[in-house]
């Protein structure tokens, strides 16, 4: 293997949480099928759920819904007396 190869990596984080490299993923650009292309998008917030947030991704070219996220609020911790 080369040096440097893995500059940056700290193999026992990646061995505690295989398949975890990012918490949260949001998009730059989607492919838009009224301009036919890949175009930027704007992220906008649809609905305030109980359990989290509904989001709405937006062609910043022609205003055309491309896709949606939903982000999930964690689960408060209880405590019972």
């Amino acid at each position: 293997m080369a040096a440097g190869l893995n500059e940056g990596m700290d193999p026992r984080r990646s061995a505690r949480h295989p398949g975890e490299s990012f918490e949260e993923f949001q998009a730059s650009s989607l492919f838009c099928s009224r301009c036919r292309a890949a175009r930027p998008v704007r992220d906008r917030l649809l609905l305030v759920l109980p359990d989290g947030e509904l989001h709405e991704y937006l062609c910043a070219a022609c205003g055309a819904s491309v896709g949606s996220r939903r982000i999930t609020a964690p689960l408060p911790n209880l405590v019972l007396r």
